[in-house]
């Protein structure tokens, strides 16, 4: 085939892709994909994204032989003792709120007991999720408060008995990431927020009531790949590696009861949820269809920027962490922010645009004008990020990659506060709000608003949306 030959091909092949994502992105993709086969496969991928991306990363964050920063083996803790810094490359839009304690559990042999240590009434929480990306249950504050306590996490096949008196949680599947967060107001906090979370632990229920140690110098597996950011590992993938993979974490994460009509589309192109699949034995139809569904990457990141917005401010979704049958929302989620817990507990609106849904270019002044009674409903805290493209923070000279409620912020006579988000240093005494942004090309605004109040919740409080200032 000639080079011409490609290039036609390759360019009709990005018109469908993008033709596609603005049809997705519009509503109704199941219905306008429906009765079409070769788009099954597009169906499969979007449905089976967020189990492949939360298994790689749990291989990549448990490729450590002993617990540390940001990374521990299967069934320990890590603890960030700190900020992470532009350097960070693990989890796209990781926030500087918290300090982070997470864990990977591995269900299948038997539960494990979760201790949690008394907070003194600072404010934590820790999400249970399962493959899927979706949350199964919230510990902390908010929902079991701040007294220590222990809770068994067992596996979907667990049928045992839990100690007197002990609450048991039970994953729908094998895996579990145990994502804790605690309130850190800064580096006046870290060794308060670090011996608390030191506290937490993972204790197999046949260890339990003796004496406990998690092994050392775990063995860690040498095919997992820690130098390539996860995403762009799947980006890189065939459909025979892609749906391979994805076929054989459903043996050990089964399946939602409700997603039988999924599941008879995986079983109509050759994929078993036992784990059965074999690229070369499908036939002609299914192997296109698998092929073409690898452009669904592209979809993803065309829809998501392409959500419902307000001002500029992407409409988070209502079932966030909970998604049930809303695969394309729980793909893009998986995409842009894993990890995002049920909006009860934190919400987090983004901004791709400035208020007049022009993207937002670090070659632009921006500002973030909140009036007098309009901050962010918070009943713990709040705050603004900015992010690269692709979800990480760029390194600027202060080190400054957030705003937040606690930080000595200059607000306006009125009472009004306003942040400027550009990449130079602003005069004055603006520079006490000035959150860096990238020099120039696209970046992205993240809020965090902690234990939203209901008025958020509800829908009565909005973002102010993002202006020039130029």
């Amino acid at each position: 085939m000639s080079s011409e030959t490609k290039a036609k091909k390759s360019k009709r092949r990005k018109i469908a892709l993008i033709s596609l994502a603005v049809l997705l992105s519009m509503g109704g993709v199941w219905g306008w994909l429906e009765g079409r086969p070769l788009y099954y496969g597009i169906q499969a991928y979007i449905y089976g994204f967020p189990l492949v991306v939360m298994d790689m990363t749990r291989q990549v964050s448990t490729a450590v032989p002993t617990a540390g920063e940001f990374k521990a083996p299967m069934n320990q803790f890590s603890v960030m003792t700190r900020y992470p810094d532009a350097s960070f490359r693990l989890i796209p839009r990781t926030g500087l709120d918290t300090q982070f304690a997470t864990a990977w559990a591995d269900l299948d042999a038997e539960p494990f007991v979760l201790s949690v240590p008394n907070t003194n009434g600072r404010y934590y929480v820790i999400a249970l999720f399962d493959m899927w990306s979706n949350v199964f249950a919230s510990i902390g504050s908010r929902t079991t408060g701040t007294d220590s306590a222990n809770y068994l996490l067992a596996g979907p096949t667990w049928h045992g008995s839990a100690p007197e008196g002990m609450h048991v949680y039970k994953s729908p599947t094998r895996h579990v990431w145990v994502n804790g967060q605690m309130l850190s107001n800064g580096p006046a906090d870290y060794e308060i927020v670090n011996a608390l979370q030191n506290s937490y632990k993972l204790t197999p229920l046949s260890s339990w009531g003796k004496p406990y140690s998690p092994p050392t110098h775990v063995p860690v597996d040498p095919d997992v790949n820690t130098k390539i950011q996860v995403i762009e590992q799947i980006k890189d993938m065939d459909a025979e590696a892609f749906f391979s993979r994805f076929a054989n974490l459903m043996k050990y994460n089964p399946p939602a009861d409700y997603d039988t009509d999924m599941i008879e589309t995986l079983i109509s192109l050759g994929i078993s949820v036992e784990g059965v699949f074999d690229f070369n034995a499908l036939k002609g139809w299914q192997k296109r269809a698998l092929n073409r569904a690898m452009g669904a990457f592209s979809i993803l990141e065309i829809g998501v920027k392409k959500l419902e917005t307000k001002d500029g401010w992407v409409v988070m979704p209502g079932n966030m962490a909970n998604y049930g049958t809303d695969y394309l929302t729980r793909a893009g989620i998986a995409l842009i922010g894993l990890g995002a817990i049920w909006p009860a507990d934190v919400s987090y609106p983004v901004a791709f645009n400035d208020r007049e849904e022009k993207e937002l270019d670090g070659a632009n002044n921006y500002m973030l004008h909140f009036e007098k009674d309009q901050l962010p409903p918070a009943k713990v805290t709040w705050s603004v990020s900015s992010y690269d493209p692709d979800g990480f923070y760029v390194e600027n000279d202060i080190n400054r990659y957030h705003l937040a409620a606690w930080m000595p912020l200059k607000y306006n006579d009125d009472g009004s506060l306003d942040i400027y988000l550009q990449s130079e240093k602003p005069e004055g005494i603006k520079e006490a709000n000035w959150l860096p942004v990238p020099s120039k090309g696209s970046f992205n605004i993240v809020t965090r608003i902690f234990w939203p109040q209901d008025n958020y919740l509800s829908g009565s409080w909005s973002m102010p949306g993002i202006k020039l200032n130029n």
